[in-house]
């Protein structure tokens, strides 16, 4: 049974709220001159990498049965993401590059 519009509407309505409050509530949080917690501090550094470590499992997932054609972009997109995020410690550039770098590869290369 497919949704009328008003309950696509609520739907889209009720996730933007939600992901809208969820990006809210720190900055509400921790405006301010109060300091963060060390914790919320310790998770700010570390999180990034932990991220990226998540995109690696999820990004190359089950390799059993692809090959050398669809492992061999997998890797050389894993290996490009990570040495740009050593040498400018920029999450979003070294995913933005990693991605670019993965979609050209399995389009124009393999």
């Amino acid at each position: 049974m497919p949704l009328s519009t008003k309950n696509l509407i609520i739907i889209i309505v009720v996730a933007a709220v939600c992901t809208f409050a969820t990006r809210l509530v720190p900055f509400v949080l921790f405006s301010g001159k109060k300091e963060p917690p060390k914790f919320v501090n310790y998770l700010g550094k570390v999180l990034p990498v932990a991220i990226i470590g998540v995109l690696i499992v999820y990004g190359i997932g089950d390799v059993r049965d692809i090959g050398i054609n669809g492992l061999l972009p997998k890797i050389i997109a894993v290996v490009t993401t990570g040495l740009i995020h050593f040498w400018k410690r920029n999450t979003l550039l070294s995913i933005a590059v990693g991605t670019i770098g993965y979609m050209l590869l399995i389009n124009f290369v393999f």
